[in-house]
């Protein structure tokens, strides 16, 4: 029996089911925090005392930093995702892309929108 190359398209299908949950949450999650970052939610403090605002304004320049860099990695995981979903297509998914062996399917449920295997990522980092 020859190593196999590539995963079947059964397994393609679990694998995009998997994305595509992952895809809704990841969505759902940067929609709200572009609302919070626009504060669509109206949930300000205009009409508090000045001391109070300009430690309210303080903390929020600070929680705005970090959601903005929340909201950057949560479009750079969809980014990974929807890629993911072409390589289903393209049927060159699970595929590492320096050694072109199969990941492992335990790694692509844990990481869905993996290029390398574990032991790929280790030695590029060396």
């Amino acid at each position: 029996m020859s190593e196999k190359t590539r995963y079947s398209d059964e397994e393609l299908e679990e694998f995009r089911a998997i994305i595509n949950e992952k895809l809704t949450f990841a969505r759902r999650d940067y929609s709200q925090m572009m609302r919070q970052l626009m504060n669509a939610d109206g949930n300000d403090v205009d009409d508090t005392s000045p001391t109070y605002k300009v430690l309210e304004e303080g903390s929020a320049t600070q929680s705005k930093e970090e959601l903005i860099q929340l909201a950057s990695r949560q479009q750079k995981f969809i980014q990974g995702l929807e890629a993911a979903l072409v390589r289903i297509n393209n049927k060159t998914y699970g595929i590492d892309r320096i050694t072109g062996e199969l990941i492992p399917k335990e790694r692509l449920r844990a990481v869905p929108h993996a290029t390398l295997s574990v032991a790929s990522k280790i030695a590029r980092k060396k």
